[in-house]
């Protein structure tokens, strides 16, 4: 197929006036001499977008086990421009997230699906005191047993574990996953000493950054100020309720290409307001915004489609915004010569997008998304 005259983003992060030939995989980008299957004029085309912290949507979450409802979240996904995606799971009993693991690990994906990239672990090994919407009796110390039993339930497919550093046998935990997977410092009363222990560790990303975690004070800098000074990638929730918009730049400025902004969807997404679950607790979505019974806020009800959208409407420029989207995330997992960037050879993952950011096409290893 060939996508023509459509400004194409590069691997260099910008825009220039391009045409595509692709199979499953891109083949040329530059002028092609052949008749257009998708004329892009007037649009962008950018990689398709890598969503890293994603725990559900349209009523389905990665955690229930059930791959019906996986599809389903998967096709929600792939509709917004989402082409890859990781499943997070919620802090739950062990027997709950290895039947999680099973079914992530036996999901293929349908035409109209987006591709699940694998697993983010976001829970149990958390700490209470900064637990957020995580269920509190599901917590447990890091327990190196326990991820290699998930991680092999599904397949070796953990991309990423979330663990606070302050809990007793971290650092060996975090030792010793970083040689499997991404580890990512959550959920969190850690300090800035604590933080750096755990990057020096092999540590190198952190899940939403300020979320359940100490603020960053001039005298205290906490889990951010380690972060900023050890190198690590950094989540953003960009749904404009868990970051005010002058944080968000404040972070880009601070972090740079190392900051992500992520949907961190949760079942009602997608969905009206009304009530629903998340890790066994009860949520309650009002004016779009998800929350438990005693106000604390639970994810969030967008997209990553939405949080780009937002991210630039808050001053951040659109190359940024889009990079930060595509090739950043797919950095983290450790997919990066295969999606997050349009160069040869990759996988044809692929949105078009209109000049106000509207989603025209959805390409996924070549097929358009229907």
């Amino acid at each position: 197929m060939v996508i023509k005259n459509a400004k194409v983003f590069t691997k260099d992060n910008i825009f220039v006036d391009a045409d595509i030939q692709f199979g499953e995989k891109i083949e040329r980008i530059g002028a092609i001499e052949r008749s257009a299957d998708i004329n892009a004029a007037g649009c962008y085309v950018i990689p398709g977008l890598v969503e890293i912290h994603a725990h559900g949507a349209v009523g389905q979450d990665a955690s229930d086990g059930d791959v019906g409802g996986l599809r389903k979240m998967a096709k929600y996904l792939a509709s917004n421009g989402i082409t890859s995606f990781c499943a997070t799971t919620m802090s739950l009993p062990e027997e709950t997230l290895t039947d999680a693991m099973h079914v992530i690990r036996d999901y293929e994906r349908d035409n109209d699906g987006a591709k699940c990239a694998g697993v983010h672990l976001e829970g149990p090994f958390l700490a209470a005191e900064k637990c957020g919407a995580q269920a509190p009796e599901y917590l447990v110390d890091p327990d190196i047993g326990m991820f290699e039993r998930l991680n092999e339930a599904c397949g070796g497919a953990v991309k990423i574990v979330a663990v606070a550093p302050e809990l007793k046998g971290s650092e060996e935990f975090i030792i010793q996953t970083s040689k499997v997977c991404s580890v990512a410092v959550a959920h969190t009363a850690a300090d800035y000493d604590t933080a750096m222990r755990a990057f020096e560790s092999g540590a190198s990303h952190v899940i939403h950054l300020y979320n359940c975690m100490r603020p960053f004070l001039h005298r205290a800098p906490g889990v951010v100020g380690a972060a900023r000074d050890c190198g690590a990638t950094v989540e953003l929730i960009s749904d404009g309720l868990h970051l005010h918009p002058s944080t968000i730049r404040a972070s880009f400025a601070m972090f740079g290409e190392r900051a992500i902004p992520v949907s961190d969807s949760v079942r009602c997404a997608g969905m009206p307001d009304g009530e629903y679950e998340l890790g066994g607790q009860q949520v309650f979505v009002r004016d779009g915004k998800s929350t438990l019974a005693d106000g604390t806020i639970a994810g969030s009800t967008i997209n990553l489609m939405s949080a780009l959208r937002n991210v630039v409407s808050f001053g951040v420029p659109l190359e940024k915004a889009v990079a930060s989207v595509t090739s950043a995330p797919s950095k983290v997992i450790g997919m990066q010569d295969e999606i997050g960037s349009i160069e040869v050879g990759k996988c044809a993952d692929f949105v078009v997008l209109d000049k106000d950011l509207n989603v025209v096409n959805v390409i996924i290893d070549g097929r358009v998304v229907e």
